[in-house]
C-alpha cells in the first residue's frame, strides 16, 4: 500500500505530497492541467526511463519518493535491499537536466533495475492505452495463466527451465553432428602437426642451449686465439710472464717483512696474486683446447635451430606457443575421438529432456483447458455489469504451429460478440475503444477478485475510462471501487475525468494549472466537503453557481 508520494520539480509541477487511504484514491483536473504528470512520477518509482525536458524548467534537479507498507514475502536480492528494522519502503528518483538519475532504496543507493524488481511487487500500473495491449496474443496468454493460479506459475517456471535445457542440448547435438562430420579431416590435420612437432621434440632450454652454442662456434678461432693469446701473458711457454714477476716481487719483500711489519700483508697478496694468476693462465690454456671446432658442428646447429624456428613461425613465434599448440591439439585429438560417444550422451539426454518438456507442456495445457470458459464466464459476467448485457466472451486455445514453446504449446485468442445474434470474433478486430476499455476492467476485477500470493497491493489506472459515459460511467466506477475494496490491504489510485467515478472515491486529488508568474506551475490538493462538490460541478461542465449541476453531484456523491 502506498502511503505517501512526494513530487518535486517534475515538469510544471513545483511540489506535491499526496497521502493516499485504502480503497479508491481519484486524481482530477481539467484537461491539459497535467493529471498524466503524477502517473510520470509513479512510472520514474518503477524504474522508468526520464525523458529529456522532464525536470521543471529553472530547477536543479527533479525528486520523486513514495512511502510503501512493507510488502510481505520479499525474498533473494529484493529482501536484501531493504535494511533491517525497517517498517516501511521507501522508493525515491532523482533525475537532473541533463538526463542522469539516481534511483534509492530506503536511503540507500540501489540501481534503477532494483526499482523495476521492487516496484513491480508493490504497484501495477494501467495506462489509458493499456487496453491496447490485450490485443496481443501473449498479453491474452498471460490473462488466461494468471486466472490458472498459482500452481500454473510453478508448472511455467518449470516448462521455461525444461524448455531451456532442450534448447541447449539440440544446440551441443548439432555441433556434435557437425565435429563428426569435420572429424576425420581435422583428425588428419592433428596427427600431421603433432607429429611434426613430436618428431622434432623441442624445448626452450634447448633452443637457447643451441643459440649459445652457435654464437660460438661462429667466433670459435677469435676465442681461442683471445685465450691462448691471455695464457701467454700470464704462463709463457719461455720467457717472463705475469706469473713470475708476482713471484719476483713476493721474493724481494718476505726478507723485509721482518724489519717492517707492513709489508707482510701486501708479500701474502702478491703471492696470492701470483697463484692465482698460474691458476686463471692453465684455465684459459685449457678453455683453448677444449674448443669444439669439429667441421659440421655449426651446420648440425644452424639446422636444428632452423627447425625450431620453423615450428615457431607456423604456431604462434615462440617455443612456449609451439609446445601450447601441440597441448591443444592433443587434447582436441581426444575431444575428436570421443565424439560419437559424446553424441551419443547428448541425444539420449536431449530424448529425455524431450520427455519431461512434453510432459510439464500436457500438464500447463491442462491448466489452461480448464481455466479458459471459467474465465470467459467471469468476464462475459462482469462485461454485464458493465452496461453490455448482451455481449459474449469466448477464450480460444489453438496449436502452436512450431511446436512447443517456452510458454507451452498453445495460443490463446480472446473472442467477443459485443451484441447478441453477432458471431464471436477476435477481441483486435470486433471490440471499440470503449468496449476494450470495459473489456480490460472486466478482467482486471477477474485477475483481482480474491487476493493471491504475490498480487500487487496498489493499482494505478490513467484514464482508463476514456471513451465511455453515462450509465456505463457509474458501472466502471463501481468496478474500480469493488477492485479496491476486495482486500482490505489494496488500493486504486485512478486518474479520471468521469464524476460517477470520482463520486466514489475514498479520498480525491484535484490538480490544477496556475498561470501567475513568468512560469506556468501545477498544484495538486486534497479536496474535502464541499470542495468535491465543486469539483464534480465542473466535472459536469457546469459553472459554479449552477444549482442543479451542485444537486447532482450531491446526488452521486449520497448515491456512493
Amino acid at each position: 500500500m502506498l502511503h505517501e508520494l512526494r513530487v518535486e520539480n517534475l515538469l510544471l509541477l513545483e511540489r506535491a505530497e499526496l497521502r493516499l487511504s485504502g480503497g479508491l484514491n481519484v486524481l482530477t483536473g481539467e484537461t491539459g492541467a497535467g493529471k498524466t504528470m503524477l502517473a510520470q512520477a509513479l512510472d520514474l518509482l518503477l524504474g522508468g526511463r526520464a525523458r529529456s525536458g522532464i525536470v521543471r524548467r529553472g530547477a536543479g534537479e527533479a525528486y520523486v519518493e513514495g512511502v510503501f507498507e512493507l510488502e510481505a514475502g520479499l525474498d533473494g536480492h529484493l529482501a536484501e535491499l531493504i535494511p533491517d528494522g525497517s517498517e516501511e519502503i521507501v522508493l525515491a528518483r532523482r533525475v537532473w537536466p541533463d538526463g542522469r538519475t539516481r534511483a534509492y532504496v530506503c536511503g540507500r543507493t540501489a540501481t534503477v533495475a532494483d526499482l523495476r524488481d521492487l516496484g513491480s511487487r508493490l504497484l501495477a500500473f494501467y495506462g489509458q492505452h493499456e487496453h491496447r495491449k490485450l490485443m496481443l496474443s501473449t498479453a491474452q496468454l498471460d490473462v488466461l495463466d494468471a486466472h490458472c493460479g498459482a500452481a500454473q506459475r510453478r508448472r511455467l517456471t518449470e516448462l521455461r527451465a525444461a524448455h531451456e535445457r532442450v534448447r541447449a542440448l539440440v544446440s551441443r547435438a548439432e555441433e556434435l553432428r557437425a565435429l563428426a562430420g569435420a572429424r576425420d579431416r581435422e583428425l588428419d590435420l592433428l596427427a600431421f602437426e603433432l607429429e611434426e612437432i613430436e618428431a622434432a621434440d623441442p624445448s626452450a632450454e634447448e633452443e637457447q642451449s643451441l643459440t649459445h652454442e652457435r654464437d660460438r662456434l661462429r667466433h670459435v678461432e677469435a676465442l681461442r686465439a683471445a685465450s691462448a693469446a691471455g695464457a701467454e701473458a700470464i704462463a709463457p711457454e719461455a720467457g717472463v710472464g705475469a706469473s713470475e714477476l708476482l713471484a719476483r716481487a713476493a721474493q724481494q719483500l718476505e726478507p723485509l717483512a721482518s724489519i717492517d711489519p707492513q709489508l707482510s700483508p701486501l708479500s701474502e697478496r702478491l703471492n696470492a696474486l701470483r697463484y692465482e694468476a698460474e691458476d686463471v693462465g692453465g684455465e684459459l690454456r685449457r678453455y683453448a683446447l677444449e674448443l669444439d671446432g669439429s667441421p659440421g658442428r655449426l651446420e648440425e646447429v644452424e639446422e636444428r635451430l632452423g627447425v625450431c624456428a620453423r615450428l615457431q613461425r607456423k604456431h604462434g613465434g615462440s617455443m612456449a606457443s609451439v609446445l601450447a599448440h601441440a597441448e591443444r591439439c592433443r587434447a582436441r585429438r581426444a575431444e575428436l575421438e570421443d565424439a560419437d560417444v559424446a553424441l551419443d550422451a547428448a541425444e539420449a539426454s536431449l530424448a529425455e529432456a524431450r520427455e519431461k518438456l512434453e510432459g510439464l507442456a500436457a500438464r500447463v495445457r491442462r491448466g489452461r483447458e480448464e481455466a479458459a470458459p471459467r474465465l470467459a464466464a467471469a468476464v462475459q459476467k462482469r462485461l454485464a455489469e458493465l452496461a453490455m448485457p448482451d455481449a459474449r466472451f469466448e477464450v480460444e486455445l489453438h496449436e502452436r504451429p512450431d511446436g512447443c514453446g517456452p510458454r507451452g504449446t498453445e495460443t490463446v485468442e480472446l473472442l467477443i460478440a459485443p451484441n447478441a445474434g453477432v458471431p464471436a470474433g477476435p477481441l483486435r478486430e470486433i471490440a471499440s475503444g470503449g468496449e476494450l476499455s470495459r473489456v480490460m476492467l472486466a478482467v482486471l476485477s477477474v485477475a483481482h477478485s480474491r487476493p493471491a500470493s504475490g498480487e500487487v497491493p496498489l493499482l494505478v489506472f490513467d484514464e482508463i475510462d476514456a471513451g465511455i459515459g453515462g450509465h456505463t460511467a457509474r458501472a466502471v466506477g463501481e468496478h474500480l471501487r469493488a477492485l479496491a475494496t476486495g482486500s482490505g490491504t489494496r488500493q486504486v489510485l485512478c486518474i479520471t475525468h468521469l464524476p460517477q467515478v470520482a463520486s466514489l472515491a475514498e479520498r480525491h486529488f484535484r490538480i490544477a494549472k496556475s498561470s501567475h508568474g513568468a512560469t506556468a506551475t501545477t498544484v495538486v490538493s486534497e479536496l474535502t466537503g464541499d470542495e468535491v462538490v465543486s469539483e464534480l460541478v465542473r466535472m459536469l461542465g457546469a459553472g459554479e453557481g449552477d444549482r442543479a449541476a451542485s444537486q447532482h453531484a450531491r446526488q452521486l456523491l449520497r448515491a456512493a
